[in-house]
């Protein structure tokens, strides 16, 4: 939005300017927009977003004395604004959101204009390391922005496509959701060009009730697709049998499917084939979900055209399967941003490829499972017994059902500082920990309490990229 001046933003926001920014500027507009005014660096639109207990509006002259462009915010925090006498613009809207929403819509369209593609990614599980992994494709060709960590709803999407520059080729979105139209709205912001739906699980069950209303959400991307636009999907997934479209190129990923991987090659090599066309790559990890994701990402690469070459070096968002060596050889699995059943099997199974020694996994409760909870969380207990895991702690009153699935020595707490506690006395030299919960379980405390500043960062033993722990948001 650099070259848009203040009343077109006015406009595409459905806005009221009621000030100009008076101060020079090589660029007329803002290079993204934010809704966080303590963590403006300059330049860009604040959006003061009302929430049920705080409205962001009332941090406008903050904003603006801290170098923000301009605000968009509701009339009442214009008016403050506007008396401030601060230098920024001053865009007023009675639903603010709606605002930024709509500046997105058009940013799209404009970016469309200049040539950019979009991809839009959805999925009860990977759907940010296939994002992770896209970009990582694409990057070596053209000029690609993703969504920055978990930036997938109806707040952080128009933010992503709101910081891509206008000269970006690939933009790459995530999309989440937590129930029905909610895919839907993300659609008609991002007008995708190609869809992925990484898979479908058991995640939401407690607000859709079935597999197949899940389904049915996360099929809201194919149903807002526009005709001669493709769509990604799973090979043989009957849930989404029923929503994909005649006028719409389906490619499917998998085994036996469209785009497959034929051979793992001891180098580290890959070799995938997209319906008679090969391709030999050599991607920075190996774990077998992560592989498959890989299918997803070409499938999506080359349906923008793009054929995959060479080396693939990922850097995974944070929490996500980075690996932290601690003292006597203890590797830490920080998988903690987010779990439902069918990330938690993919990362116990990852655990189990991977560790040298002694199996420990912490694992936290999966939320949003309705009355299925108990079965399911038990199913993981079971699995992780089959799997191998030497050592169980479970985190939380629904985990807590997984130890009657367990064989093997397990203890249940309630809370993660217990479970760091208990976890620090248990280690022995050279054991590999899994930390994996729901968002909600705040996991991330047994990784912080258990790195500590000695720990260091490093390429798994699979090769998956390492980053610091951090904090992400976003839903599933």
């Amino acid at each position: 939005m650099r070259d848009w001046d203040a009343a077109r933003i006015a406009r595409a926001a459905g806005a009221v300017l009621v000030a100009e920014p008076s101060r020079a500027a090589s660029d007329p507009g803002p290079g993204s927009a934010a809704i966080d005014s303590r963590r403006l660096a300059g330049g860009e639109l604040f959006v003061g977003l009302r929430g049920e207990r705080l409205d962001g509006g009332i941090h406008a002259v903050q904003a603006l004395r801290a170098g923000a462009w301009g605000v968009l915010v509701a009339p009442e925090h214009a008016q403050a604004a506007l008396e401030a006498d601060t230098q920024g613009a001053v865009l007023a809207h009675e639903d603010p959101l709606a605002g930024i929403q709509a500046l997105a819509r058009r940013w799209r369209v404009e970016l469309r204009a200049r040539g950019a593609r979009v991809v839009a990614i959805t999925g009860s599980a990977g759907k940010t390391s296939t994002k992770d992994i896209l970009a990582a494709l694409l990057a070596a060709r053209m000029r690609v922005t993703a969504s920055p960590e978990n930036f997938n709803t109806e707040i952080g999407m128009p933010l992503a496509i709101l910081a891509a520059p206008g000269d970006v080729e690939a933009l790459v979105l995530e999309m989440a959701m937590r129930g029905s139209g909610q895919i839907a709205e993300l659609t008609a912001i991002a007008d995708p060009d190609v869809a992925v739906i990484v898979n479908v699980g058991p995640a939401h069950l407690e607000q859709l009730g079935s597999l197949e209303a899940i389904a049915a959400a996360k099929a809201e991307l194919i149903a807002g697709l526009a005709r001669g636009t493709s769509v990604v999907v799973p090979v043989r997934e009957p849930l989404l049998a029923a929503h994909l479209r005649a006028d719409v190129d389906v490619t499917t990923f998998g085994d036996d499917a469209d785009v497959s991987l034929i051979e793992r090659r001891g180098n580290g090599t890959v070799l995938i084939r997209d319906r008679g066309q090969d391709m030999v790559l050599r991607p920075s990890f190996e774990q077998a979900h992560n592989l498959r994701n890989l299918l997803a990402a070409v499938a999506a690469a080359r349906a923008l055209g793009h054929t995959p070459e060479g080396r693939v070096e990922v850097r995974f968002s944070n929490m996500r399967g980075q690996r932290l060596v601690l003292p006597d050889g203890v590797v830490l699995i920080d998988d903690c941003y987010n779990a439902n059943p069918m990330s938690m099997r993919a990362a116990i199974d990852d655990l189990a490829d991977t560790a040298p020694g002694r199996r420990v996994a912490v694992l936290g409760d999966m939320l949003e499972l309705g009355a299925d909870s108990p079965r399911l969380h038990r199913e993981i207990g079971e699995h992780a017994s089959d799997s191998g895991v030497g050592l169980l702690i479970t985190v939380g009153s629904l985990a807590g059902v997984m130890s009657r699935g367990f064989a093997g020595e397990v203890h249940s707490v309630a809370d993660a500082p217990v479970a760091a506690e208990l976890l620090a006395r248990l280690l022995h030299a050279g054991d590999t920990v899994l930390v994996k919960g729901s968002r909600g379980v705040g996991l991330e405390r047994v990784v912080a309490a258990l790195a500590g500043p000695r720990a260091t960062t490093r390429e798994s033993a699979r090769g998956a990229s390492v980053l610091a722990p951090g904090a992400g948001t976003g839903r599933r």
